[in-house]
């Protein structure tokens, strides 16, 4: 029987592989909660939609409060209240974020740069008709003008393509980041917008309208 080294038996060996693995694991986890909670950079997808987003819903706003200055409906008025109150204080989130990772709230780059594929969508300089789902300056002019019903029809139309444009930039931001709270705040997005354009291809279905041609079906405004 061979004799057993001086200092070490397997009695000592077992404790010191576990003080070594759980060294080891305890690293990684350091590293993985490091990463978790690094400042998003500048140029992040993160920073990016933060931005775009809030661009996003400041329209959706406008548009609200214009429709339920308009309408006598108050199912329309109801909805109209929701969105506005909803996404401004979504807004308020995305802009504090950006308030607290030390980063400017206003776009240095083209909108949708921070998700590839997007960002080509670019019609003009001042115009963000091309951001998804966007309403274009003729529209907002449009909606503004418009009265009554034709004032309701209008703002179901482009309030759903509107929403449909904010559901691909959540899942844009939801494939594209593992920061919990701003996927978890994306994924919100996707379900409240998706419930909401249900309920306003109702309302159209109820005016004998239509909605406008699906960006979700198409996959990109």
């Amino acid at each position: 029987m061979a004799a057993s080294s001086p200092g070490f038996s397997r009695g000592t060996a077992r404790p010191v592989v576990a003080l070594l693995l759980a060294a080891v694991l305890g690293g990684a986890v350091a590293l993985l909660v490091a990463a978790r909670w690094t400042t998003p950079r500048d140029d992040s997808a993160e920073a990016g939609f933060a931005r775009d987003m809030a661009t996003h819903h400041a329209q959706a706003v406008e548009m609200s409060f214009l429709v339920r200055d308009k309408s006598e409906d108050e199912e329309i008025r109801t909805l109209a209240y929701d969105i506005a109150v909803t996404q401004s204080t979504q807004r308020g989130v995305l802009m504090g974020w950006l308030q607290e990772w030390g980063l400017s709230q206003a776009s240095k780059g083209p909108r949708m740069a921070w998700a590839p594929g997007h960002a080509h969508m670019e019609r003009g300089t001042g115009d963000l008709s091309w951001m998804h789902g966007m309403a274009s300056d003729d529209e907002l002019r449009r909606l503004r003008a418009a009265q009554g019903e034709e004032a309701e029809i209008l703002f179901l139309q482009l309030m759903i393509r509107h929403h449909e444009g904010g559901v691909i930039m959540a899942r844009a931001l939801a494939a594209l980041s593992r920061r919990g709270g701003v996927v978890r705040m994306a994924q919100s997005m996707d379900s409240g917008q998706r419930a909401e354009i249900a309920q306003m291809t109702e309302l159209l279905a109820k005016r004998a309208a239509r909605p406008l041609t699906s960006l979700l079906e198409r996959g990109s405004g």
